[in-house]
C-alpha cells in the first residue's frame, strides 16, 4: 500500500488545479478510479463522484476530500509585461515574494513565472520587515510587453498556482505543493481499492470535491444530490510539534491520523463542525480494536466542507478525519506517509463498521 499511496500522492501534487479550475486533477482521479473498476460521473459544478453499492439496511456514507488548491487569478497585465493578480483562498502574503508560480494556460502550454521581490540592495531598513500586500506584488514571466503576454494565452482571469513541486523529505515525509488536499484524495483512492473487496459494507459515495478553497462550495452540492446519512471529510490538521505551533494542541507528525472534535473558523465564515457522536464512536472503536494510533484536535481558525455538508436535508452525521500537516497554504507543505497509511486504515475500518443496523440515534451515545 505504501508505495502505491506515495505514487498517487506524488502524481496528484504535480497537477495544477486552482479552485474553480480543477479539471486536470479530476480527469487524473477519474482515470485512477476507473482503473479500479469504478463508474464515475461529474456534476455540473465539477465534483467527481463514484458510488459503491452496499447493504440496503445500512446508512449511506459519503467519503470526500477536495481536489482544488489556492492561488491567484490574473487581474491586470501591465504594458511592461508584468502581471498583477487577485488572491484566491487563504494565501499567506508573507510567504509569497520570490516564489515561482505557474500560469495555467493549458496542458503543455503553461507558463512559469516569479513573484517579484524587491532587490535586497535597494531595500531601505524600514521595508526589510514589512509584508507586502498581494495587491502590490507582480509576476515576472520574462515578457517585455502586454502583447507578448497575451500571445502566450494569458488573459484576465487566467489561473495561477504555486509551481507544482514534490519531493521526499527523509524516509517517511513528503513535501511540496497542494498536500492540502491531494493527500486526502490519494487516501480516498486507496480506501476505495480496499473497500470494493469487502463483502459487507454500506453504500459508499466517493466524492472528489471542487471549490473548497473558494468558501466551501463543492461538497455541499454533491451532498444535496446524494443525500448521505453519514459524511466523512478527509483533510489536514495543524501540527503542534514545531516551536511556533506548540500552543495550538497536541498533534504530532508521524504519530497517526487525528479526529477533529471541534472546528470553528472565527473569521468571516462563522461556521464549523462539531462531529456526530455515533460517527465519533465508530472511529474511536476502530482505532482501539484495530490498533491504529489516533490523535485528537479541537481548533479555531480553520474549517472544512463538512461545516456545510452537515446542514443538508434533515442533517448529515459528519466528522473530519485528518492527517497532520506542517506549513499549510505555503508552497512547501509537509505530510507523513505513516499518517496517511493510518488514515486509510482508520477510514476503511470505520466505514465497514457502519453496516446494517448502525445506530445514528444521538441518545444512544450521549
Amino acid at each position: 500500500m505504501t508505495q502505491q499511496l506515495r505514487k498517487d500522492l506524488h502524481d496528484l501534487m504535480l497537477i495544477p488545479g486552482l479552485s474553480g479550475h480543477e479539471d486536470r486533477v479530476r480527469r487524473h482521479l477519474r482515470a485512477l478510479m476507473e482503473k479500479e473498476g469504478f463508474d464515475c460521473r461529474t456534476d455540473t459544478l465539477g465534483n467527481l463522484i463514484a458510488t459503491l453499492d452496499g447493504d440496503e439496511g445500512a446508512p449511506s456514507v459519503m467519503l470526500f476530500a477536495h481536489t482544488d488548491q489556492l492561488g491567484f487569478v490574473v487581474r491586470k497585465i501591465e504594458a511592461s509585461g508584468l502581471i498583477r493578480v487577485e488572491r484566491l483562498g487563504g494565501i499567506p502574503e508573507k510567504a509569497l515574494p520570490a516564489q515561482s508560480v505557474l500560469l495555467c494556460v493549458g496542458e503543455g502550454r503553461d507558463v512559469k513565472g516569479i513573484i517579484a521581490n524587491k532587490s535586497h540592495h535597494a531595500t531601505p531598513p524600514e521595508e526589510k520587515y514589512k509584508v507586502t500586500p498581494y495587491a502590490e506584488l507582480f509576476i515576472d514571466i520574462g515578457a517585455e510587453s502586454a502583447d507578448s503576454v497575451r500571445k502566450l494565452g494569458i488573459e484576465i482571469g487566467t489561473a495561477v498556482v504555486y509551481e507544482p513541486n514534490v519531493f521526499d523529505l527523509g524516509e517517511h515525509r513528503v513535501a511540496g505543493t497542494s498536500v492540502d488536499d491531494r493527500a486526502g484524495c490519494a487516501v480516498i483512492v486507496e480506501a476505495a481499492r480496499r473497500l470494493k473487496n469487502e463483502a459487507s459494507r454500506p453504500t459508499i459515495h466517493f466524492v472528489f470535491a471542487v471549490l473548497e478553497e473558494f468558501n466551501l462550495r463543492g461538497a455541499m452540492v454533491a451532498a444535496q444530490a446524494l443525500k448521505p446519512d453519514i459524511a466523512i471529510q478527509l483533510d489536514l490538521v495543524l501540527t503542534s510539534d514545531t516551536p511556533d505551533m506548540a500552543h495550538r494542541g497536541e498533534v504530532v507528525m508521524g504519530e497517526g491520523p487525528a479526529i477533529s472534535h471541534y472546528s470553528f473558523h472565527g473569521r468571516g465564515t462563522l461556521n464549523g463542525t462539531i462531529p456526530h457522536p455515533a460517527v465519533v464512536d465508530a472511529v474511536q472503536r476502530t482505532a482501539s480494536e484495530d490498533g491504529i494510533p489516533l490523535q485528537h484536535t479541537a481548533h479555531v481558525g480553520a474549517l472544512t466542507d463538512s461545516s456545510y455538508v452537515q446542514l443538508v436535508g434533515e442533517g448529515v452525521a459528519c466528522v473530519d478525519l485528518c492527517f497532520p500537516s506542517r506549513y499549510t497554504h505555503t508552497s512547501l507543505e509537509v505530510c507523513d506517509m505513516r499518517d496517511l497509511e493510518g488514515l486509510t486504515a482508520l477510514v476503511t475500518g470505520a466505514i465497514i463498521r457502519m453496516g446494517t443496523g448502525f445506530d445514528l440515534d444521538r441518545d444512544s451515545y450521549t
